[in-house]
């Protein structure tokens, strides 16, 4: 396998990490070329490694002052006639609200506040790509244990708010088994959607540290995208890639996850997680 990701960023390098463990050969793309991948914007040095891909995969978000998908408006023709296999990092927030209902990929998109994000998954499709619809995505740096620590968790009074989320090495799993399955589209999510405010609980409980105070959403003072996160209410269902890739999660819970990382992290660390506008955000 020659595998070529778009955007290495915080989770397609736990992909590419765990594909050269299987043998792989992983080349990978970022905005300004650091760390010994290609330079985005370098169209000799990306074409060269496409065509030199088995799989293609794509972590890049919609661009956010265009809408467009940045991968497929700059390369979009040598993907069409690429002919190896393709996948999309997608986000389940193309479901948009369901009131707090289980939903799975037969479900319409692009009602939600990510329509371009819902653009660019049917865009994706179109290609005959794999799509992988990912919830709130937590792991090493960047989970509820790092936001406790660091005093920047928030517990938002929001009665019957549910969230599904999957830890950073259930997606590496669930994307290279897609990697040998039917293109389709996988939502890849635990199996314990729940309350924001009970992983934050949970949190306190496994650092020893207080819990943060309850706030509603005008005295939490969040950005307008976490504001928006919150206006959004649904349960994920992952039966399809279970059915279809044989994956299972190997944290299927919240409590699962946290405890692994805290069982790895000193309260000293820290964290640097990708800006949420950056091009390598996945």
């Amino acid at each position: 396998m020659r595998l070529l990701i778009f955007g290495m960023g915080y989770t397609s390098a736990r992909i590419a990490a765990l594909a050269s463990t299987h043998g792989a050969v992983v080349m990978g793309t970022t905005r300004d070329g650091r760390d010994g991948t290609i330079r985005f914007d370098d169209a000799h040095a990306v074409s060269a490694a496409m065509a030199a891909a088995t799989h293609l995969l794509s972590s890049v978000p919609p661009d956010p002052a265009t809408g467009g998908d940045p991968v497929i408006d700059r390369y979009g023709d040598a993907l069409r006639v690429h002919g190896g296999w393709l996948g999309y990092l997608s986000a389940t927030g193309v479901y948009g609200d369901t009131g707090g209902a289980w939903v799975d990929e037969r479900a319409p998109i692009g009602a939600g506040r990510r329509s371009a994000r819902a653009a660019a998954d049917l865009a994706w499709q179109a290609l005959g790509a794999s799509i992988f619809r990912l919830p709130g995505i937590y792991g090493p740096g960047r989970s509820a244990i790092d936001r406790v620590r660091e005093g920047r968790a928030n517990r938002i009074d929001l009665p019957g708010q549910v969230f599904s989320r999957v830890h950073v090495d259930d997606i590496a799993s669930g994307v290279l088994a897609g990697m040998s399955a039917p293109a389709g589209i996988y939502n890849l999510a635990d199996d314990h959607p729940c309350s924001q405010n009970d992983v934050i609980a949970y949190a306190c409980l496994l650092t020893g540290l207080p819990l943060p105070p309850l706030l509603t959403l005008e005295q939490a003072k969040l950005s307008p995208m976490a504001r928006d996160f919150y206006a959004e209410n649904r349960r994920i269902a992952n039966g399809r890639a279970r059915r279809v890739l044989g994956w299972r999660p190997d944290y299927p819970d919240y409590r699962t996850g946290l405890r692994a990382l805290n069982a790895t992290t000193s309260p000293t660390s820290t964290s640097t997680p990708p800006s949420a506008a950056s091009t390598d955000q996945r």
